[in-house]
């Protein structure tokens, strides 16, 4: 689905990301972990196509990124970066429809879609309200059904890809939660996934795989019993952690030391 091969990315002069690889199947879920400034929000615009790579390629479904037409690539690839500025009045349902402008799926589709979108993100009761008058977490919700609405014909879901720059910062734990399942929902019906996120223990409980990234270098990839270890953790934020196995879901938990 997205093949990711010696990518290299430089902003002001010098590398931001250095010889990324990694490949991607339908219904994966990658997420991309690291201190600030690792290079995870400027890999996650490249892959959008926002970004030109210095070096390396991306290929999406076999063919590379910049050879989707504007409009066929937006029907495939959705992004929800970590800020969406946004001061119009909009109501909610309007500001989740505008997810659908890419397709032709018509009038009828698309409010079913939205209104499949707005339960799975709980906000059907806001669908009326104006979006500036909601709360940041509230607001990152709107956007998450937004961006799930614009790749959400399973009929075509092998060939989608969701893109997600902290997708669960302004979320209390239990839309943090809500969020992640449905996520892996649509992980389930063949979209893959790319996640940055900065909760680790997060990222290993709901990713298949993961990528760490530091000054725009890989330090591990794989699994995330692979990934997070208190010895990598130590290498990519300078500090001291344990790590556990989680008793019920087996996968790791992060400890401050």
């Amino acid at each position: 689905m997205l093949q990711v091969e010696g990518l290299t990315l430089s902003a002001g002069g010098r590398a931001v990301v250095e010889t990324v690889d990694f490949t991607l199947a339908a219904g994966e879920h990658l997420a991309v972990i690291g201190p600030n400034g690792a290079g995870k929000s400027t890999l996650i615009h490249a892959l959008i196509g926002d970004l030109v790579p210095t070096a390396g390629s991306i290929r999406l479904a076999g063919r590379a990124l910049a050879d989707w037409p504007v409009r066929e690539r937006a029907c495939r690839v959705a992004l929800l970066p970590q800020a969406s500025a946004l001061n119009f009045p909009f109501t909610v349902a309007e500001v989740v429809r505008l997810g659908r402008g890419p397709h032709a799926s018509g009038t009828v589709a698309d409010r079913d879609i939205v209104s499949e979108t707005l339960a799975a993100c709980d906000i059907a009761h806001l669908r009326d309200r104006p979006y500036t008058r909601l709360s940041g977490g509230e607001k990152q919700r709107v956007q998450l059904a937004r961006v799930m609405g614009q790749i959400w014909r399973a009929e075509d879901a092998g060939d989608r890809l969701l893109l997600l720059d902290e997708p669960v910062a302004a979320l209390d734990l239990g839309h943090q939660r809500l969020v992640m399942r449905q996520v892996a929902a649509l992980a389930d019906q063949g979209v893959a996934v790319v996640s940055v996120l900065h909760d680790i223990s997060l990222a290993a409980r709901y990713a298949d795989r993961m990528l760490a990234l530091r000054d725009g270098q890989t330090i591990a990839a794989g699994t995330p019993a692979e990934v997070v270890t208190a010895e990598r953790m130590q290498c990519l934020f300078d500090t001291e952690t344990r790590v556990i196995t989680h008793p019920d879901t087996h996968t790791p938990v992060v400890l401050h030391g």
